[in-house]
């Protein structure tokens, strides 16, 4: 489970092919393992060793000396970057690293320096998303599990609710949210879909640019929209389509949203929805986001709108 080919590592740390093979002989910075049909595959351990030495050499290490440090050394030395004011890119490898050794200090210290130096909405879309990218490898070779996921995603919750309960104590004091017109956006998981982090992110962006936002959570059983809808009266819903539909298939589930609640548009985000693109009729009271760069623009076209 913890087997990765050459193409993985390549992927997982930037090394190209060619330059692993040459660091392999001339500097025998790790030795590649055998299978039982001979294929030649690398460990965790040569995983971690290899992060490190690319965040390192990103700060001008020379691989020679770096090939002579345990993985214990290269750790260390990865991890004390921690207080350096690094470009958010550069920061991939040490949160990739802090993750596969559940180490948690770590992991938390390089999220509130990238959080405190690029502010939540930079660091979520120019490093978090990058690094749940690169999760995927992860879980495409098997190599981190489900305590990976839950350990980085509790850690990443906790800091955009920090982040929004930071706007909502400054809301008063920002001097363009005069300039916004305030629609009300009504956020919320369907029944079977719990992944709620890039929700919670939604909610950030829209309170940052002077919306209101009703933020409802994971698993909303269906019948509880329509007493939602007729209490709070949203302009907007937004909602992500990841893994499940308790009710039936998307198609379906969009086409009893529009039916019921035709009064407001509903944004639809998630990578079921996107799947979809072809089988629904995005029009009227439906609206598909694509990402989040696409929702920004809505969302201020919106708010600018006399």
């Amino acid at each position: 489970m913890d087997r990765f080919s050459i193409k993985d590592i390549e992927a997982l740390t930037g090394i190209k092919a060619h330059t692993l093979r040459v660091w392999e002989q001339r500097h025998a910075v790790i030795c590649p393992k055998r299978s039982e049909t001979n294929i030649r595959y690398y460990d965790q351990d040569d995983l971690r060793k290899l992060l490190g030495i690319t965040a390192l050499m990103r700060q001008g290490h020379k691989i020679s000396a770096l090939a002579r440090l345990s993985n214990e050394q290269l750790h260390s030395a990865v991890l004390e970057q921690e207080m350096a004011p690094l470009p958010l890119d550069e920061r991939l490898e040490a949160l990739t690293l802090a993750m596969i050794s559940l180490d948690e200090r770590a992991f938390r210290n390089l999220l509130s320096k990238a959080f405190d130096q690029c502010g939540v909405e930079e660091a979520m879309m120019e490093l978090i998303f990058p690094f749940f990218r690169r999760i995927g490898i992860l879980w495409q070779t098997g190599s981190i599990n489900p305590a990976h996921e839950h350990f980085i995603t509790n850690i990443i919750r906790q800091k955009i609710i920090v982040g929004i309960d930071r706007l909502e104590e400054t809301a008063s004091l920002d001097p363009h949210s005069s300039h916004y017109r305030n629609c009300k956006y009504l956020l919320y998981l369907p029944e079977g879909e719990y992944h709620e982090l890039g929700l919670l992110f939604a909610s950030y962006l829209l309170k940052a640019r002077g919306q209101r936002v009703a933020y409802i959570g994971t698993n909303v059983p269906y019948p509880d929209l329509a007493i939602l809808d007729q209490q709070y009266q949203p302009d907007f819903t937004l909602f992500a389509l990841t893994s499940a539909i308790a009710q039936g298939s998307v198609g379906e589930y969009l086409a009893k949203v529009r039916a019921d609640f035709p009064q407001c548009t509903h944004l639809v985000t998630g990578p079921l929805a996107v799947m979809a693109e072809e089988e629904v009729s995005w029009d009227g009271p439906l609206k598909l986001i694509r990402d989040f760069r696409e929702l920004i623009a809505l969302v201020e076209r919106e708010a600018r709108a006399s």
